[in-house]
């Protein structure tokens, strides 16, 4: 009882954190709303006040609120898919990267904008509409059934197996990309750049519908795993003696976590780090205590691409820094603090 009133008082405090961040990001932007309040257009919009201007709702609802909803979301599942990856690969550097999920999506984000244009017309008007995305979340789950088929032996996924062939499938992912890249057209190439940069820009609310599902039943799945992934850390057969079913598990996450990567890419494009730098800092606090990890790094990773986020659009205001260069430029040094601290074990 003692724990879960460390994990509620922790969880608060962090929601709260959210909340503030999400009041200055709603108030963040240099559209000007005549004096008034964006809380106070945000409340005469819920109400259908006739006499609000359409731009001013346009403004803080579909545009500032829409994509504060999208990084909230999007924050949370890239920290929990690193957070569930890192747990089961014991391995403070797994991410959705380095098994070839973001590869995967990028490729085919890439084959869809460079080549789309030679298919795009014989495919039906909504997915001509959403083709770079729908290729993207295709791109990543391809890549997780591949790398599971191989790494997979008899019924038994190993490990070290999954994680060289997620490097080898991200190496060959990338040079094809970069191929794609080299023929590209200008327009083209523009596309690519900021899709590989990554950006909340195209935030909508039914793509915040997409995002709240699979969210949600992701999250029913894995965040009871805390226990679970606890029980990884002791090893596989001391894991399966204390009752976990470790195959189970495996295919859980690894699913779960291709669905929560390749959604999320497939609407902002590639954002890195974010699933590295929460777990590391949580475990910091936390040791490796996943019971009280799993949970909080959806609500901090939230809070970190949020602010991550709100920077990108007031840095260089009225045009907006792509968020994947500050999501990594937070994440170079974790990374290399990270690698310092395990350099005497490599």
């Amino acid at each position: 009882m003692k724990t879960q009133s460390k994990l509620y008082f922790y969880f608060t405090i962090s929601a709260i954190l959210l909340i503030l961040i999400a009041v200055w990001s709603l108030n963040t932007g240099v559209y000007d709303f005549g004096g008034k309040s964006p809380f106070m257009i945000l409340w005469q919009s819920i109400q259908g006040n006739p006499d609000l201007a359409l731009s001013d709702q346009y403004v803080i609802w579909d545009v500032r609120a829409a994509r504060i909803v999208m990084a909230v979301l999007i924050g949370s599942m890239l920290a929990v898919s690193g957070t569930g990856l890192q747990g089961l690969f014991k391995n403070p550097l797994a991410t959705g990267d380095l098994i070839g999920l973001t590869s995967g999506a990028t490729l085919l984000a890439a084959v869809a904008i460079v080549l789309g244009g030679h298919f795009k017309e014989y495919l039906p008007e909504a997915v001509q509409f959403s083709l770079v995305s729908l290729s993207a979340f295709i791109g990543a789950f391809l890549s997780m059934m591949l790398v599971y088929r191989i790494s997979t032996n008899g019924g038994k996924t190993n490990i070290v197996m999954m994680l060289l062939t997620g490097v080898a499938i991200t190496a060959i992912g990338f040079s094809i990309t970069g191929f794609l890249i080299y023929i590209s057209k200008d327009e083209q190439l523009r596309d690519l750049t900021f899709w590989n940069l990554g950006s909340l820009a195209a935030a909508t609310w039914t793509k915040n519908i997409v995002l709240a599902v699979v969210l949600i039943i992701s999250y029913a799945i894995l965040l009871p795993k805390g226990k679970a992934l606890n029980a990884m850390m002791l090893g596989e057969k001391d894991a399966q003696h204390l009752g976990i079913n470790v195959e189970r598990l495996k295919k859980q996450i690894i699913i779960i976590t291709a669905l929560m990567v390749g959604s999320s890419v497939a609407f902002s494009g590639t954002i890195g780090f974010v699933g590295l730098i929460v777990p590391y800092i949580l475990r910091l606090l936390f040791k490796s205590n996943y019971t009280f990890i799993l949970p909080l790094s959806a609500v901090c990773g939230s809070i970190l691409l949020l602010t991550a986020d709100t920077f990108s659009r007031s840095i260089v205001a009225p045009s907006e820094l792509p968020i994947g260069i500050l999501t990594a430029l937070m994440g170079g040094p974790i990374f290399i603090a990270i690698l310092v601290k395990h350099k005497k074990s490599l």
